[in-house]
């Protein structure tokens, strides 16, 4: 047995039509990225395959050529089920000029539902998404005038509202590991995170479809280490060896990733005392000691240094959805790998945990926020970011912490003195009557008991039945000019906001591991 192809010859598998199903993280993490251009390669030379369906959970690419923009071409793309988008600006265009259906779903769900489609059951039900724009009620997670078939469904039972996210059939994986077999055995030994690689290939192996698998070393039959073994031969049935294939965009490997070494911890320069630094710092000082947290891309991860520096990242743990528990997540392009991580799970694994509500507490971004406590991250305008694993994770979690400055577009600040200073105004305000398209739904939080928090370097705002209450200011910030002057409502202030903590606005360490 030899499942051993060039990457021309496993893409020519692929007919017009199908549904291809991909693993991937922004960053390059777990991208089957040379499949990807074998497949762009033979579309703009044969012009096959034609009118093909994507489903990704992830952001993959380079917000330019790479990634699933290597789809985005007018007759090779039909439809996109994505998890989030924000890394491929191409196919958000196609998104937005209608010439593809477009939806987007919660990265979590298209995540457990490939172990739907692999049982052949009717559909994920559950109740994450209710009330965000996923609710069939609001949009059912479509993008765009052409996407007409609806994929999520209102039901009831046991007096409960809940949502059904309907299965469909995959017919190829593109998927990636680290060392494959002549029988298509996979090891991801040298992946800095598993994903949902084996439940794609499942699910489409289930199908009837083709597996195929892109992978850095290759190996004889017999040789691997079954524990190594995340995907079995039986599923798989083409693995392309690709020897420029690398862990992440920032190198070719790093054990510390892996679980192979642990770094000092110290390693980790400390962040710029800016702004950023402020709204992590802020949200650090709502973690407990045992606290089981994720942290969200962009500024959220700012937490996770800060944990660092002030000594106490082990005193939490810390986890990210792609899977990984424990460690100091990494942040900027490669967001969703670890560095000295105790444990690495299934991605669908690990959002059973958060959807049962195992979250202690998240750290998100906060891109606008409205009066009703509502939070948007997915859509403004014409940007399709996609919600990626917010709405799993924001609905569950304990505690909910918004990360974010306090408006956008240009936002000038220094801190100096013990104050923040405000040098340009961002151009375009984030507390907002309505938000454009709701995340995070504050109507729900309130039903469910939810403590939330929007953490800005100016202000910090908490959610209270009555509304959002604004609890706290920073020193330098003049209350009405740069706080109510830059909102589109007026917040509820049943006393006087008190000062957030000076240490906060200090260059030294706060003490956080004293507390």
């Amino acid at each position: 047995m030899n499942k051993f192809m060039t990457a021309k010859e496993a893409v020519a598998l692929i007919k017009d039509g199908d549904s291809i199903a991909v693993s991937g993280n922004g960053g390059g993490i777990m991208e089957p990225n040379f499949l990807f251009e074998a497949l762009e390669e033979r579309f703009l030379t044969e012009g096959h395959p034609r009118m093909v369906s994507l489903t990704h959970s992830a952001g993959i690419g380079d917000k330019d050529k790479g990634g699933i923009s290597r789809f985005a071409h007018e007759g090779m793309i039909k439809r996109v089920v994505g998890g989030h988008w924000g890394w491929s600006p191409k196919m958000q265009q196609m998104a937005n000029e209608n010439k593809i259906e477009a939806y987007n779903l919660p990265q979590g769900i298209v995540a457990m539902q490939y172990r739907e489609i692999a049982a052949k059951r009717v559909g994920l039900v559950t109740q994450t998404g209710l009330k965000t724009f996923v609710d069939p009620r609001i949009s059912g997670g479509k993008l765009n005038d052409v996407t007409k078939e609806d994929i999520v469904e209102l039901i009831e039972m046991d007096g409960r509202e809940w949502l059904r996210y309907k299965t469909y059939p995959l017919n190829v994986a593109l998927i990636r590991g680290s060392i494959g077999d002549n029988e298509g055995n996979i090891s991801l030994e040298y992946e800095p995170a598993y994903l949902e690689s084996l439940a794609i290939a499942q699910a489409v192996h289930n199908c009837g479809g083709t597996v195929i698998c892109q992978v850095k070393f290759g190996a004889q039959a017999g040789t691997l280490d079954p524990k190594m073994v995340r995907i079995p031969g039986i599923l798989v049935d083409a693995v392309v060896v690709c020897p420029e294939q690398v862990q992440t965009i920032e190198g070719e490997y790093n054990p510390a990733l892996t679980g192979d070494v642990r770094m000092p911890v110290d390693a980790i320069a400390p962040m710029a005392l800016d702004q950023r630094k402020v709204v992590a710092r802020r949200a650090a000082m709502e973690l407990q000691k045992g606290t089981i947290i994720n942290l969200g891309f962009g500024m959220p991860d700012g937490v996770a240094m800060v944990a660092a520096e002030e000594g106490i990242a082990d005193y939490v743990k810390m986890t990210i959805e792609q899977g990984i528990i424990g460690g100091v997540p990494a942040s900027g392009a490669i967001f969703g790998v670890a560095y000295n991580s105790d444990s690495m799970i299934d991605g669908p694994s690990q959002f059973d945990f958060y959807n049962g509500g195992g979250l202690d507490m998240t750290c998100l971004g906060l891109a606008q926020a409205d009066s009703h406590g509502n939070v948007n991250v997915s859509k403004f305008g014409p940007t399709i970011s996609g919600a990626g694993g917010f709405i799993d994770i924001s609905q569950t979690a304990k505690k909910c912490v918004f990360c974010g400055t306090f408006t956008a577009g240009g936002l000038k600040t220094e801190i100096r003195e013990g104050a923040i200073h405000i040098l340009q105004e961002g151009k375009h305000k984030k507390f907002l009557k309505d938000v454009e398209h709701i995340t995070f739904s504050g109507d729900y939080a309130r039903e469910t008991g939810q403590k939330v928090l929007y953490v800005t370097e100016r202000a910090v705002f908490e959610m209270t039945p009555e509304g959002l209450v604004l609890k706290e200011i920073a020193p330098g910030i003049d209350l009405e000019k740069d706080v109510l002057g830059q909102m589109d409502f007026v917040p509820l202030m049943p006393e006087q906001p008190k000062l957030m903590d000076p240490r906060i606005f200090a260059p030294e360490v706060m003490g956080l591991k004293e507390k």
